[in-house]
């Protein structure tokens, strides 16, 4: 009587997962998160301090000087108009209006101006307003086609007494 042997060849063993192999796992896979972690912990740490300003105290004391200056400024209950208007595809022209609370006009106020860019600050414009005398200031500027915050103040020897800043479109 001849026995038939089932033989299996079978080049690759089969491994069993154990509790060992798992925990094995487990513990290389947090230590990979933890390294990581501490890594960009240390990369922020290093690369931030934590102060947007140097002196946060005086910051402060800052803030609280623009809050009186904007109460002030409320007070005078002044009317400050700006307009904008393309002159043509590469030039813009910005005009500037002061009155007093009765609609006398303002004179002898310095007025500055700027157009600054939301995104970039390299693209910030400063204008070069001109003063007719009768309270008006024009500006031309060839600012590119966009949003821009229009920035103006008015100041009399050297003390500001208005500020307003206000999101415009150039077209």
């Amino acid at each position: 009587m001849a026995t038939d042997k089932l033989e299996t060849s079978n080049s690759n063993p089969v491994r069993r997962l154990t509790g060992l192999t798992v925990l094995a796992c487990l513990l290389v896979f947090f230590a990979v998160v933890g390294g990581v972690n501490a890594v960009l912990i240390g990369a922020a740490i290093s690369t931030f301090g934590g102060l947007d300003t140097a002196n946060p105290y005086e910051a402060g004391l800052s803030f609280a000087r623009e809050i009186a200056a904007a109460q002030d400024q409320e007070a005078r209950h002044w009317s400050v108009r700006a307009g904008v208007d393309r002159a043509d595809a590469s030039a813009t022209l910005i005009e500037i209006a002061a009155h007093d609370s009765v609609g006398q006009i303002l004179a002898g106020l310095n007025a500055t101006a700027r157009l600054v860019h939301p995104d970039d600050k390299r693209l910030d414009r400063a204008l070069d307003l001109e003063d007719d005398a009768t309270g008006t200031w024009r500006a031309r500027t060839d600012a590119a086609a966009g949003q821009w915050d229009l920035v103006v103040e008015l100041s009399r020897d050297g003390i500001r007494l208005f500020r307003s800043k206000n999101r415009i479109v150039l077209r």
